[in-house]
């Protein structure tokens, strides 16, 4: 409560508040997303690249994809990381300018990963350095989904897991675009199975 009073005045930056406007109607789209991260800290770990697509009326949108390496100077030179990232064939940004992208990206779209309370804990990790809120799109999980689907919930699934129960190729050279293209699969088949609108 007292967070909100204290941000009632705050000015934030303009891509956040056209962001925020998209949330007066309700979404139908999609967007299905993963990251690259250092780890699983939010606090500590950083982004290394977002991949992200598109669904509309149940259609994977591959020409509105989202993928960008995200430069991370001070974790590079301190972990001597840098390399593979640079290596990488994707459009290269810092943090600010990828963040910034992203949810101009994402609009109001209903995001969809795989264990994304993770993927939007550490972005809205970095939109808080950003003096930004937090993402405010609701957010499905295609583990959960599953294990809905099944009746499980002790168990976890990998990605290539569930691509291989659900029969869908699982790619040699995995990206984050790869990823994001065989999660879009994956949830447009558990959505239909779960009966999923």
């Amino acid at each position: 409560m007292i967070d909100w009073l204290k941000n009632i005045t705050k000015e934030y930056p303009e891509f956040w508040k056209s962001y925020l406007k998209k949330f007066n109607s309700k979404s139908t789209r999609f967007v299905v997303f993963t990251l690259e991260t250092t780890g699983v800290n939010p606090e500590k770990d950083v982004i290394l690249s977002i991949g992200a697509i598109k669904l509309e009326n149940n259609q994977i949108q591959v020409g509105k994809s989202f993928e960008i390496a995200v430069m991370q100077q001070n974790y590079f030179t301190e972990n001597n990381l840098m390399a593979p990232v640079l290596d990488s064939n994707l459009p290269k940004m810092n943090e600010v300018n990828a963040i910034e992208a992203f949810v101009t990206y994402i609009e109001n779209a209903v995001l969809v990963g795989h264990r994304i309370n993770f993927d939007i804990e550490i972005i809205n990790t970095a939109l808080h350095k950003m003096g930004c809120g937090s993402l405010k799109n609701e957010a499905l999980d295609i583990e959960i989904m599953h294990k809905k689907l099944i009746d499980e919930d002790d168990k976890s699934f990998a990605v290539s897991q569930l691509g291989k129960i659900y029969k869908l190729p699982i790619p040699d050279n995995q990206t984050v675009t790869s990823d994001a293209l065989l999660l879009s699969l994956l949830f447009l088949k558990l959505k239909t199975k779960l009966g999923i609108k």
